[in-house]
């Protein structure tokens, strides 16, 4: 099949979304689909290159108000770029990963084109209201007019899908009266697999060896990291243990500051990015992985972690706890409670052998997502809203330059 996928946010921005459609691209590509990906440049100049498999075109960007290293595509031009590309193309599919400005091209596009859109919605309003600086009084309403608009783009695609059925209900309370199908983002199960070098891998990082807590995100305000870290000064108190930080964020400084304020500065440790070929190593440091957020549509971050053989704890709240069976795999903890939290920190941390069983359940509850079912269930999706299968030699018609 030839298939384009439309994202606001590709690599090298680091986000979920964006390593998502990454991955969705790459791994079409290596299923033999003939994969163009339009995405915003990330040099702000537009450009088409061949990355790897997968045809990329940029368009022109601009850099994002408030949001440090993001770019979005300039929307002057993007519409009827959109479109030519798309009559170019002739792609049996158009999947587009959001409801923004060029992902919302794409859909028109493709809707005008008469081609089948699917779309995948990761976007919960919460996740912007800190970079956009939106004052709290007004976040309800804000979010509320977010939802209504990416309802009624995503009433325009013939299929919607969302990464968990958490996510899909939450479309139907905000309004969407369609189908929703929950389809799991996908880990990839050889790259992320458990690892006896725990010590090892600790010296890579420069972290002391000691029971560590785990954590791969942005550092910024929705992914609550204070709480994490109120939870280990707590713990620290009768346990020997550290957290390590992978990522980057607006609310590093703030978090620096409130360690320093607790007494836990040096067990505190911000790694700053850690490049992705890297974090199969990363998880294999820690001990526990932890996560406060309450605007997860699934965390592919405690899904890679649970692969490596990781227990997790994580907040009750969104699509997370569809990724713990309580005492089996890990544990629950009330969103905002950083005293509960660091007590299901330690019961992990003091299990001794028990801890490996709650790692190895992780493992197994992690097989439900490989990435490959994902991958076969896409695939089934497009070929389900096409009236026929395409001969699999059809020529292209673009040119790469």
């Amino acid at each position: 099949m030839r298939i384009l996928i439309a994202g606001d946010t590709y690599p090298p921005d680091v986000n979920g979304a964006g390593y998502f459609t990454h991955r969705l691209a790459e791994g079409l590509a290596e299923r033999g689909h003939r994969v163009h990906v339009v995405c915003p440049s990330e040099e702000g100049e537009p450009y088409v290159r061949r990355n790897g498999r997968v045809m990329e075109h940029r368009l022109r960007s601009a850099r994002m108000p408030l949001q440090d290293g993001m770019r979005a595509a300039v929307p002057l031009g993007t519409g009827g770029h959109i479109a030519r590309l798309v009559r170019r193309l002739d792609p049996d599919v158009v999947h587009a990963q959001s409801h923004f400005t060029l992902s919302r091209s794409a859909i028109r596009a493709g809707r005008a084109a008469g081609i089948p859109v699917v779309l995948t919605n990761h976007f919960m309003p919460d996740n912007l209201y800190a970079h956009a600086r939106i004052p709290e009084a007004m976040r309800a309403m804000v979010g509320d007019l977010a939802w209504r608009d990416m309802v009624r783009v995503a009433g325009e695609a013939d299929h919607l899908t969302t990464p968990t059925p958490r996510a899909a209900a939450l479309l139907r309370e905000k309004g969407f009266a369609g189908e929703v199908e929950s389809i799991s983002c996908g880990i990839d199960l050889e790259r992320f697999h458990p690892r006896s070098d725990r010590s090892a891998a600790r010296g890579r990082f420069g972290l002391p060896d000691r029971d560590t807590i785990v954590f791969v995100g942005r550092l910024d305000e929705d992914k609550r990291i204070d709480d994490t870290i109120r939870a280990l000064a707590l713990i620290s108190r009768e346990h020997d243990a550290q957290l390590a930080l992978a990522g980057l964020g607006r609310d590093e400084e703030e978090l620096r500051a409130l360690a320093a304020e607790l007494g836990v500065a040096d067990r505190v440790f911000f790694l700053g990015f850690v490049p992705d070929a890297e974090l199969p190593l990363f998880y294999a440091a820690g001990d526990v992985f932890a996560i406060a957020a309450v605007a997860e549509l699934q965390s592919i971050a405690t899904l890679e972690a649970m692969a490596t053989g990781l227990p997790v704890v994580v907040a009750d709240a969104m699509a997370l706890p569809h990724l713990v069976e309580e005492g089996r795999n890990g544990f629950l903890f009330p969103p905002g409670d950083p005293v509960r939290m660091a007590d299901r920190l330690l019961t992990v941390l003091s299990a001794g052998r028990a801890r490996s069983a709650l790692g190895e359940t992780a493992r197994e509850l992690a097989l439900r997502h490989d990435h490959h079912r994902s991958l076969e269930r896409f695939e089934e999706v497009y070929r389900g809203l096409r009236p026929s299968a395409l001969p699999p030699t059809r020529p292209e018609r673009i040119a790469v330059a």
